[in-house]
């Protein structure tokens, strides 16, 4: 047994295994683990999965963009010091594309005048979560229970339980002053303390793939909404062994379209997306498999409550057009630790309901503009009718020609505010051809 030295005098801490008990095993939920350990808080994880999944996770075919505050905050975990080089790519610039991709670009972004060299950095999801577990498994004051099966979480007056069973053994139960629900956007301990959350599917799948192509991508993003179907190409390092140009493909259509796409042949599916990008970065072909999944975006009720808090997708599940997901999980553990730290420092329970007010508040305050804005823009941009495309247009060059607008979404990627310097009649953007 962990003894817990966080919570308050009158809190019945010699029943605590630890400080925090954090139920899901993902890269928020082990990044958090992280976090309280250089923090000096005592934490158990619980994951369904075996430790050679954690470990060694299979790949999902997602990419995870990362501002740069992310990766700053990564670096201080240790786990982004473990990435291969080829899993750390890049992302120069952003390109928006209002329609089929070669009659409009319709918002270009970069860092220019931010003071860095690139937007942002794109890391595969399984080495996110290889990198998180390797760190979290390391430390002294993290313990991972794997194959744990939860069963039921509970808080009370003074602890937070959560019984679970791992195997055959007998079901066990774990206390602590605080749990955390960090097990995915539909997650069982958000229902079992109460908490509701908005969802909304936009019966629309996602279908995430690499391909390899002739031409170098110049580590330029592509979003190039298609009104039916929407196409994102991200760049990724080369291949490491063939030296190969790679992207990321993201199809994103309705289910039925996506389920079509999904049966095609390679050759098929390649052909279709080469197709739909114009054959900008020429022969193209697939590389691995596809996967697809389901969008939903949830928001829950509440972020926290007495002996509990919500953290990562299980607070904020987002749609990836705007690629905050796992950037908002980052900022929710930033923001959890530090409320965690003030609390024990001022020698509170870390569990109340008053010490938990210093984190939800803040993280709804971030993660609401956010979310309300990324389903707006999905909404915008997959809607065919005359109105909306005359709408989508006015925006995009509203953003493109308004340097505020532009700086904004800069600084959110950048974490700094750039220098705003409208561009010259005339003059077309460095990296682009003239329209």
């Amino acid at each position: 047994m962990i003894s817990n030295a966080s919570s308050s005098p009158e809190s019945n801490s010699t029943a605590h295994d630890c400080d925090v008990l954090i139920v899901g095993g993902g890269p928020a939920g082990l990044s958090l683990s992280i976090a309280l350990a250089q923090a000096g808080f005592s934490s158990i994880v619980l994951d369904q999965q075996p430790a050679s999944a954690l470990a060694d996770p299979a790949g999902d075919g997602r990419e995870i963009a990362l501002t740069h505050p992310s990766v700053q905050m990564l670096s201080r975990l240790g786990s982004w010091q473990l990435l291969a080089a080829h899993e750390r790519g890049r992302i120069r610039e952003a390109h928006v594309h209002d329609g089929p991709v070669e009659k409009r670009a319709g918002m270009h972004l970069d860092a220019l005048g931010s003071g860095l060299e690139h937007l942002g950095s794109i890391v595969p999801n399984a080495a996110l979560r290889r990198t998180a577990f390797a760190v979290a498994k390391g430390c002294e004051r993290v313990r991972i229970l794997d194959e744990a099966k939860v069963l039921q979480v509970t808080t009370s007056r003074h602890d937070a339980s959560v019984e679970f069973r791992r195997g055959e053994q007998p079901a066990q139960t774990l206390r602590a002053p605080l749990v955390v629900a960090a097990d995915s956007r539909f997650s069982a301990t958000r229902r079992q303390l109460g908490v509701g959350a908005q969802m909304t599917d936009f019966g629309r799948t996602v279908i995430v793939c690499r391909m390899r192509h002739e031409q170098p991508h110049l580590d330029i993003a592509h979003e190039c909404f298609g009104y039916e179907r929407t196409l994102a190409v991200l760049p990724l390092p080369d291949d490491p062994q063939s030296g190969q140009h790679l992207c990321s493909a993201v199809v994103t259509a309705g289910t039925a379209e996506a389920n079509a796409l999904m049966a095609l042949s390679p050759e098929e599916f390649t052909a279709s997306v080469q197709s739909q990008f114009d054959g900008r970065l020429g022969q193209m072909t697939l590389h691995g498999e596809r996967h697809a999944y389901p969008l939903v975006a949830v928001y829950a009720d509440r972020f926290a409550g007495h002996r509990f808090a919500l953290l990562g997708d299980a607070a904020v599940g987002m749609h990836p057009v705007t690629a905050h997901g796992f950037n908002l999980g980052l900022a929710s553990v930033a923001r959890l630790t530090e409320a965690l730290v003030r609390a024990r420092d001022a020698r509170q329970d870390i569990g109340s309901s008053a010490t938990l007010q210093r984190y939800a508040p803040a993280h709804h305050r971030h993660a609401w503009p956010i979310f309300q804005g990324t389903n707006a823009v999905v909404r915008l941009f997959t809607d065919a009718r005359p109105l909306p495309r005359l709408l989508r247009r006015i925006v995009l060059g509203g953003a493109n020609r308004f340097p505020p607008v532009k700086a904004a979404i800069v600084q959110q990627l950048t974490g700094k505010l750039p220098r705003l310097s409208p561009p010259s009649p005339g003059v077309p953007h460095p990296h682009l051809p003239s329209q």
